[in-house]
């Protein structure tokens, strides 16, 4: 995808574009919701999700990503639900061998995808739970060497 605009001016094409990082919609709800993180109070009420496995077993969207099973969560939200269980998975931050200098594999979670997991309320308005991880196994080998 290319970031070229054209303006209809006859003005050179120098492939750039007004964007500034950080600014976009999706950009500030992030910057958003990592402010709530911190902003965390252990009195706030939250509530337990199932992540539940959808997709066939035979799904090729399983060749990439490792399925859990059933995982029971304490979060905010089912989206925050999802994003608290992809973080009991390794990362290639977490290891010595990323993909790249600071680039992060939790975004490619299985549980962040909606075609793989569902989320699934059973709980609301809980203060007594921490946010986390309350059942199922997380495993850790997401990541797999491609060395012999």
């Amino acid at each position: 995808m290319s970031n070229v605009v054209k303006t209809g001016q006859d003005e050179s094409n120098n492939a750039t574009s007004r964007t500034t990082f950080g600014r976009s919609t999706e950009s500030q709800a992030q910057i958003r919701d990592a402010a709530a993180v911190e902003t965390y109070s252990p009195d706030e009420p939250l509530n337990v999700y199932r992540l539940e496995p959808i997709a066939a077993p035979d799904d090729p969207r399983w060749d990439n990503a490792t399925n859990h099973g059933i995982v029971i969560v304490a979060a905010r939200t089912a989206g925050d639900a999802r994003i608290v269980a992809a973080s009991r998975e390794l990362d290639f931050m977490e290891v010595d061998a990323a993909p790249a200098e600071d680039v992060t594999t939790s975004n490619a979670s299985a549980f962040r995808d909606d075609k793989l997991y569902t989320v699934i309320e059973l709980e609301r308005g809980r203060s007594d739970l921490k946010r986390g991880v309350l059942g199922g196994n997380v495993s850790v080998n997401t990541i797999i060497s491609t060395q012999t």
